[in-house]
This record gives C-alpha cells, sequence and structure tokens, in this order.
C-alpha cells in the first residue's frame, strides 16, 4: 500500500524511515556515501553486500578512513555508520553478489541501491531484481567519472521500480576517473531517491 505523507519533523520522518530496510549491492564511492546518508536520515536497516578490501586509493572518494585501510569494506562502513547513528541495524555479507543469491542477500528489503563498478554487474543486478524479486525498486548509478558539469547529472525514472542517478554516459578512465564531488553527488541523489520511495510507503 502506498500513501502519501503530509508535513511531518524530523523526529517524525526519522521514525517511518526507521521501519524500512534497504539493501545496498556495492560499498565503494556510491555505496558507503549512500548508506552513510541513509543512516543518518534514520532508515532502520542497511543490508550491505561487498567482498572488497579498503586500499589506500579508495580514500579519494569512499567513506572510509585512512586507519581502515587493509580492513573489509563492510565491516568498516558497519563502524562508520554505528558512529553516525547506532540505532540502524546493519546487516554485512562478504560475497560477490551473483544470480543465485541476490535474492537471499537481500530478501526482505524495500528498496535496492546499486553501486557496482561493473556495467555487466549492473546489468546482472538489474535482470536478476526484474525476475527475482519483482516490484522492488531499484535505484542504479550510471556516469560518475571526472567533475564539474552539475547540470549533467540527475535521477531518472525509467520506470515503475526503476531509477537511474548519474550522467549516463561518462565513462572513467585515467583521464577521467571517480573524485569525490560527483561520486558524493550521485550517492546522496540515489539516498534520496530511496527516502522519497519510502516516505511514500506505510
Amino acid at each position: 500500500m502506498i500513501r502519501i505523507l503530509s508535513k511531518m519533523n524530523l523526529s517524525e520522518i526519522r521514525s517511518h524511515l526507521g521501519k524500512f530496510r534497504v539493501g545496498i549491492a556495492g560499498a565503494g564511492g556510491l555505496g558507503s556515501n549512500c548508506a552513510i546518508a541513509l543512516a543518518r536520515s534514520g532508515v532502520g536497516t542497511l543490508v550491505l553486500s561487498d567482498f572488497d578490501i579498503i586500499e589506500e586509493s579508495n580514500l579519494t572518494r569512499q567513506y572510509y578512513f585512512t586507519d581502515q585501510v587493509g580492513m573489509l569494506k563492510t565491516i568498516a562502513l558497519k563502524e562508520n555508520i554505528s558512529r553516525v547513528n547506532p540505532d540502524v541495524f546493519v546487516i554485512v555479507h562478504q560475497k560477490e553478489l551473483n544470480r543465485t543469491n541476490i535474492a537471499e542477500i537481500f530478501s526482505g528489503c524495500d528498496v535496492i541501491v546499486e553501486a557496482f563498478d561493473s556495467s555487466d554487474m549492473k546489468e546482472m543486478l538489474i535482470e536478476t531484481i526484474n525476475s527475482k524479486m519483482h516490484g522492488i525498486p531499484l535505484i542504479i548509478g550510471s556516469g560518475v567519472a571526472g567533475w564539474g558539469r552539475n547540470e549533467s547529472v540527475r535521477c531518472r525514472k525509467i520506470d515503475d521500480t526503476l531509477y537511474v542517478c548519474g550522467d549516463e554516459s561518462s565513462e572513467v578512465s585515467d583521464n577521467s576517473p571517480t573524485m569525490a564531488p560527483r561520486v558524493g553527488i550521485v550517492a546522496n541523489m540515489q539516498a534520496n531517491i530511496v527516502i522519497e520511495i519510502l516516505m511514500k510507503m506505510s
């Protein structure tokens, strides 16, 4: 059941968001920043899935710290979320997502956020969610490389359950790396769409 909520104060918003579970596929630049934004907003449960460890090069755009280099991203992100909002329940999976485990890992999630680097992984997640978790909203990130060009970054609703945030064109390269400002913009746009969806749920 979907309902439009009237104006609410921050306490009421956080109380409402606390009822929901959000899955985040990937804990890199988009995933870590989106997770922190959702935690600050009061989402009740976050399900994080990533199998990578933090490298020093990640610190340019991901929500980690120098003393966390070498840690699993999911464990470090859970630690950081607890420092931001200890009331958030965080479930972590140190697994590479595939067509056979996605539905199990994100079971019970009201919304799922895609935060992969690989276009093949993005496509696989979209197809799997559509076939095995039909009706669950999915927010993907596409086109975050480089800097500037704020006007090119947008959120677009593809259909009733699929949204894309980014410029949908800029590809990462040595001359167009991912940098903190644009990654952060897109990650927070993804979080904003999640909140918009959840605020219409009862």
